[in-house]
């Protein structure tokens, strides 16, 4: 027994995750992807076998905890996101390394459940054999850098995929190859400077952006009947609510939505515009105005969404609220609004909302409680989003609770934050764009799962968004009414970026040229998002129309309303 110690403990961690294994091959079928299919498991199988009887000790044991890392990482992705861990999520990963003391602190049960069962995998491998293989000691060496290389080659090939189902421990090492071989092929260019032509005047009132999280278009009162209550759709004295309806968002992921909105990337080229264009900072300096970043999501100067160090050299004042409760985060975001729109000064202020972010379970107060049954409260105070998922299984009950406490959360964080600003701060020389980084998967249909929105088979609703514009009513700025008919219901945010560029007196036809139209004009949208947004190694964006004959909207209001609503 003690000789095969080895071997029982590989097959112990193989037989661990039997169920995704076998659930590749069934989604297969019989047939000859099959057999290609199972030639590669046994390849790979083989090889890490092999690294077991690496005979230098130091060697043996640095395979091993590479491997054993690999897998961990595999695995504890899988624990967190219940999803597959695809090579564009490999990415946004590596790009999301400042956040990985939070993300230690908050997936500890998960990250320790995933060392416990990668353990069979680390003995199997840095265990001392007890015989040698009739084999050449180079080859042992060279086996498991060969599965990786081949696997490697096998994803670069097919732009990413093929790993599914094959021993999750090559992974991540195969996709930190193909990130390693961009990384050094990035011929993309360096980033321009503000060349487009505009007017001398620097721009002399507030333009504002604001970039919610997880807020679907088809929630809100302003788009459906019993949407919830927004305070937008009643008119406010002295303020012009301008309400562009549904509007289909860059992506269904919020750091692709993000960047786009900030580097105004289009349809076609998003990817050389969002690398190597100005940013909207910079264009708004090159107009005269402040720069403003108020991120409710994060804290201690932890940056996101493919923001870096140099993109934030040009913002002029960088707000976090790392001493605020994450539920009254968008109240202080919206007090932060007030005193900037009340200050008398030119900024352009970008704004991310802590919105409705799963979970959304403690997002709201008690008083707010206006639909119910809802979810159980209490357990996610402090996180702001991705918490884990123990208690809520997908199920349609799960959902309906879900939905109540979404629509509870909308009411504090939309229709409060909107109360606040629209009665404590002077519009009377501020421009604010409202909307959303993407929208939601509810489950209205009875379909299974977990996820909201980042969905590689995305319902149209994860693509849904709000896009209303709010004006002091004595401010000119453009002509909102004009295309407000032919627009609504068909614009995308592709159309904000141009829209913003116009607003700070960049010319028209440049603006068009490069951005595309602003909402000033009439926009003929394609109506889709994107849901392929890192399309990598050759590989094409995915893109999903929107049909709102499709589209499904709560169907009652409230049983209770809640305090000051």
């Amino acid at each position: 027994m003690i000789r095969y110690l080895k071997h029982i403990l590989i097959a112990v961690y193989f037989i661990t995750h039997y169920d995704y294994y076998f659930g590749r091959i069934s989604a297969i079928g019989v047939g000859y992807p099959l057999v290609l299919f199972a030639g590669m498991f046994v390849v790979l199988t083989v090889a890490l076998f092999m690294s077991a009887y690496i005979r230098q000790t130091f060697i043996r044991h640095f395979f091993a905890l590479a491997i054993f890392g690999s897998a961990v990482f595999f695995d504890v992705y899988s624990r967190v996101t219940a999803d597959y861990l695809t090579y564009s999520s490999f990415v946004s990963l590596v790009y999301s390394g400042g956040f990985i003391q939070e993300a230690l602190i908050q997936y500890r049960d998960a990250i320790i459940w995933g060392v416990l069962g990668g353990l069979p995998l680390l003995l199997g491998i840095g265990l001392k054999p007890r015989r040698r293989l009739p084999v050449p000691g180079a080859l042992l060496v060279a086996a498991p850098v060969l599965g990786v290389l081949l696997l490697s080659a096998v994803l670069f090939v097919r732009a990413g995929e093929g790993a599914r189902g094959l021993p999750q421990m090559y992974t991540p090492l195969a996709y930190l190859n193909l990130f390693a071989y961009e990384s050094l092929h990035n011929t993309v260019g360096p980033r321009e400077p503000v060349s487009l032509a505009r007017a001398e005047k620097a721009v002399s009132h507030d333009i504002v952006l604001i970039i919610d999280e997880s807020i679907s278009g088809n929630y809100l009162d302003i788009n459906a009947p019993f949407g919830v209550h927004s305070n937008l759709k009643a008119p406010r004295p002295g303020v012009d609510i301008f309400n562009y309806g549904y509007a289909a968002s860059i992506a269904n992921c919020s750091a692709d939505t993000n960047i786009t909105l900030r580097y105004g990337g289009t349809r076609a080229d998003y990817t050389r515009i969002n690398s190597t264009m100005p940013s909207i900072w910079q264009y708004a300096k090159k107009a005269g105005l402040l720069t403003v970043y108020i991120d409710a999501q994060r804290t201690g100067g932890n940056l996101q969404n493919l923001m870096n160090d140099t993109e934030k050299r040009d913002i002029d004042e960088f707000v976090q609220f790392g001493q605020t409760s994450v539920r009254d985060r968008d109240m202080a975001a919206a007090a932060k609004l007030i005193e900037l729109l009340n200050d008398d000064k030119a900024q352009l202020v970008v704004m991310n909302k802590v919105g409705a972010h799963f979970p959304v379970h403690d997002k709201y107060p008690d008083a707010f409680m206006a639909y119910r049954p809802t979810l159980p409260r209490g357990q996610f105070v402090e996180v702001a989003d991705t918490g884990k998922r123990d208690g809520f299984n997908g199920q349609p009950d799960d959902w309906e609770l879900y939905r109540n406490a979404y629509k509870n959360t909308l009411l504090w964080n939309v229709g409060e934050f909107f109360s606040r600003v629209f009665d404590q701060a002077n519009l009377n020389n501020a421009l604010l764009i409202y909307t959303s980084d993407h929208g939601q998967d509810l489950h209205e249909r009875g379909n299974p799962g977990l996820n909201t929105h980042c969905g590689g088979d995305p319902v149209e609703e994860e693509g849904l968004v709000p896009l209303v514009v709010i004006q002091g009513s004595g401010l000119k700025t453009l002509d909102w009414q004009a295309q407000l008919a032919g627009n609504k219901d068909r614009s995308s945010h592709y159309n904000i970026f141009p829209t913003l560029l116009q607003l700070m007196g960049y010319d028209l036809a440049g603006v068009e040229a490069l951005y595309g139209k602003p909402l000033s004009v009439a926009t003929g949208d394609e109506f889709t998002f994107n849901y392929r947004f890192n399309a990598r190694l050759g590989a094409r964006p995915e893109w999903k129309f929107i049909d709102l004959n499709s589209i499904v909207t709560p169907t009652e209001a409230p049983a209770s309303v809640a305090a000051g609503q």
